[in-house]
């Protein structure tokens, strides 16, 4: 994809069309995968395991419907009669797990390992937008009918089963003699050990040519208490690409999320997400961080309290009040912008720290629900939230509903 060249008020001699995107390669994909980068910094995400995926656990998970195995059930008496020997018979036959069940052993084991709650996902994805499946209403899994339960009703990942080499081009990363096919993926069940995130200490992070451009919070709500602590924050996530990250991971331009619980003293890897307009850019628009220049020094903007102080980035010898070298002619400004040029020489190299700020107009963008367009009527939510049996009732009342329906078009065809 060729790059749009810009000057300062927009796109120079065409119309932007789309956005000015480098060719995202098959092995940018790979190299974002789970499975591919937790080896490298295993010291530095929270605790998983990775449970390579078979073809037939994958054929399950594309299969329509959920169909799940049977729950297991202390034996009683009147399991050894021969009475109910035909149901016992017809429930062996719904198993699913049968196919893969080592795979299903390996879950459960997780699970004991893990002290009874663990957090799923494929190579890329997580399955967010179904926490209206789990009883909890997150994506706390205490049993492998509830991780099976989130990954087949996810649509992030059936883009990751489906989709994942959308709109990527060739390249000999991954074998001497590209062709126009996608690689085969070894898809893998990431369990990672359950914990309580606090959302408002989860920050995303944007790398373009080995230069961390850019960083914003995950969460979309105002959290006062992250103003006073926005430089200290700042630093140690670029201290931590620096160290960590910056001379390691194999791509230049990528995107990565990070934790930093308190006493935010030790930051950690959360995932990795490609370079690519599929990656959620949060608070700032892609086209935004596509135009944005690297930083060259920062300048601080006292308002009239100390929670509404932002950083401007100073860019292409600009200063962060917007004063210029060839400003005013008046002398004192001159002087003054004199003396911003000599702090933004001496100014570290450090990039924009976005956050929402308390009564912000440019916040209420960010105010629709998360994975709005994933999600199913109010009713569906309130039964799955009720716990299963709730869902349960829902789903014989549906089944009532399109029963009679039925019934209903065929009286009217035989009338």
């Amino acid at each position: 994809m060729p790059l749009i060249e810009f000057d300062e008020a927009g796109p120079s001699t065409e119309q932007l069309q789309r956005l000015p995107f480098p060719p995202v390669t098959y092995s940018h994909i790979l190299h974002c995968s789970y499975d591919y980068w937790q080896p490298r910094y295993r010291t530095l995400v929270p605790k998983s395991r990775i449970i390579p995926l078979s073809a037939l656990f994958v054929s399950y998970l594309r299969a329509d419907g959920i169909v799940l195995p049977p729950e297991a059930t202390p034996p009683t008496d009147d399991d050894n009669l021969d009475t109910f020997s035909d149901d016992t018979d017809a429930e062996e036959e719904s198993d699913p797990s049968k196919e893969w069940a080592d795979i299903h052993a390996q879950i459960k084991s997780t699970i004991a390992e893990f002290g009874g709650k663990v957090t799923p996902k494929l190579n890329w994805s997580a399955p967010k937008d179904a926490t209206w499946m789990s009883a909890t209403n997150d994506m706390q899994c205490r049993t492998p009918n509830d991780i099976y339960l989130l990954l087949k009703s996810s649509d992030f990942i059936t883009h990751d089963l489906e989709h994942p080499f959308d709109d990527c081009v060739p390249d000999t990363s991954y074998s001497p003699t590209p062709t126009p096919s996608p690689p085969q993926v070894q898809y893998n069940l990431v369990l990672r050990k359950y914990v309580n995130f606090n959302p408002s200490l989860e920050f995303r992070c944007f790398v373009r040519n080995k230069v961390l451009l850019c960083i914003c919070q995950r969460d979309q709500n105002h959290f006062d208490f992250l103003f006073p602590m926005r430089d200290s924050l700042r630093s140690r996530i670029q201290d931590f690409f620096d160290d960590k990250l910056k001379d390691t991971f194999p791509e230049s331009s990528f995107v990565f999320d990070v934790y930093i619980p308190p006493p935010h003293q030790r930051i950690w890897l959360i995932d990795i997400n490609p370079w690519a307009e599929r990656t959620d850019s949060l608070l700032f628009s892609w086209l935004e961080i596509l135009r944005m220049k690297d930083p060259i020094g920062i300048h601080e903007e006292n308002d009239s309290s100390a929670e509404e102080q932002f950083v401007r980035l100073s860019l292409n010898g600009h200063t962060g009040n917007g004063h210029s070298p060839d400003g005013p002619a008046d002398q004192a400004s001159e002087s003054e912008d004199e003396d911003d040029k000599e702090d933004i020489d001496d100014a570290p190299l450090l990039p924009e720290l976005r956050l929402v700020k308390r009564d912000d107009p440019e916040a209420y963008a960010f105010t629709t629900p998360q994975y709005s367009a994933h999600k199913l009527p109010k009713e569906v939510v309130d039964a799955s939230i009720s716990g299963p049996g709730g869902m349960s009732e829902f789903l014989g009342q549906w089944q009532d509903i399109l029963a009679r329906q039925a019934q209903e078009s065929d009286t009217e065809s035989d009338q």
